[in-house]
């Protein structure tokens, strides 16, 4: 069997705040992203970033890397170049997936035909779609190789959810939930874990009839946890919040690609990772978006949650082969910080709640949760 080239690719979505009000940038310029691919081809490197579905977005895309630190370089440039742009008009960006207390009434969609489609056959649920996400890319060159490691990795990806989530606050309320932006997606259609596909071809045949009725335009419409890409040789994993610290998410990034690298490991040694029913992996998403970490998580071989510290300590060493082989031993530690530093839920909550014990109204405490946001964004880059 072939080695893939497990190749990563990270894109990362922005929203934009108005530095003098901390709400969302309603009205950005128009040739706010024409500015930063300026910028990033006057760098040697164009064709990065992009328009999102909402004028106050904007994504970035890196290149295609052989470790977690080339998409650690050239993420730091992206973030970089968008927040020195963004800060020409008195904007910044921030690496959350909600933003504390925007009402999502007013963000207007991106005028492309593709976004303007998305909103007439989304209707309300499209419109409320003011969230970001990290999505991962591994390149697996082999259809049906993709497909079997799909069907595999959805047991995982609760675990990566945990590590990533940042949208605790919605319309300036606490949700309760670490990871709010997932309840936001799932009101969209074909969401959430895929189907199990018993090889390449089942899925391009439940593919093809989706297009064929005039559902979707192709796979690009399918917005799964994880799915095979529709321009590349990947497999995307799209489940996880932004993070407003870069190295956490590099460390989620290189987790993912070393967990396709040790199931690949497996199935070269005629093994594979038990595939469980949806209903039990969604109880463990639910979980990680309720409470991040904090509640741990379902190890269904024993049949109990296990704190997330323990199953932490076990991914790890699960994958300790694959990340010396794939160079970023120390991007997976970092991990282990996150769950000693907090998620940036944690984060937010906290500064609201030190703003609040200092004598901060509500929408003030608020606005220091942003500029704690706009602060990690660029931290360290």
């Amino acid at each position: 069997m072939s080695e893939p080239a497990f190749t990563i690719g990270v894109e990362e979505e922005y929203l934009l705040v108005d530095r003098a009000t901390r709400d969302l940038a309603r009205d950005p310029p128009s040739d706010l992203v024409a500015r930063v691919e300026a910028r990033l081809a006057a760098q040697g490197q164009a064709g990065q970033a992009s328009p999102e579905f909402l004028r106050a977005q904007i994504e970035v895309q890196t290149r295609v890397c052989r470790t977690a630190r080339e998409a650690r370089a050239d993420l730091a440039r992206l973030r970089r170049a968008v927040a020195d742009v963004a800060g020409e008009f008195g904007l910044a960006p921030i690496a959350a997936s909600t933003h504390p207390f925007a009402p999502w009434r007013g963000a207007g969609a991106t005028d492309k035909d593709r976004y303007r489609a998305l909103e007439r056959d989304l209707q309300g649920v499209g419109r409320r779609l003011v969230i970001c996400g990290l999505h991962v890319h591994v390149g697996i060159e082999d259809d049906e190789l993709r497909i079997d490691l799909m069907n595999q990795i959805g047991y995982f990806l609760p675990h990566l959810l945990a590590l990533s989530t940042s949208s605790p606050f919605w319309q300036g309320e606490d949700s309760g939930l670490a990871s709010y932006r997932v309840a936001i997606f799932n009101e969209l259609p074909r969401t959430g874990p895929p189907d199990h596909f018993e090889s390449y071809g089942e899925y391009r045949r439940q593919l093809d009839r989706l297009v064929a009725a005039g559902l979707i335009d192709d796979a690009s419409k399918l917005w799964w946890d994880v799915r095979p890409s529709a321009r590349f040789p990947t497999l995307e994993m799209r489940v996880t919040d932004m993070c407003p610290y870069l190295d956490d998410a590099v460390a989620i990034a290189a987790l993912y690609q070393c967990l396709i690298s040790m199931l690949w490991r497996l199935k070269r040694q005629n093994q594979r990772w038990r595939i469980y029913p949806h209903m039990l992996v969604k109880e463990n998403r639910w979980r990680a978006q309720r409470y991040g970490f904090d509640g741990g998580l379902v190890d269904f071989g024993k049949g109990e949650i296990v704190a997330y510290a323990a199953l932490l300590d076990e991914l790890v060493e699960l994958v300790r082969p694959d990340a010396e082989r794939l160079d970023c031993v120390a991007e997976i530690a970092h991990a282990r910080t996150i769950l000693t530093r907090g998620t940036s839920a944690h984060r937010q909550r906290a500064a609201h709640a030190r703003a609040v014990a200092g004598g901060a109204d509500r929408h003030s405490a608020l606005v220091a949760v942003v500029d704690g946001l706009v602060a990690e964004t660029v931290e360290g880059l």
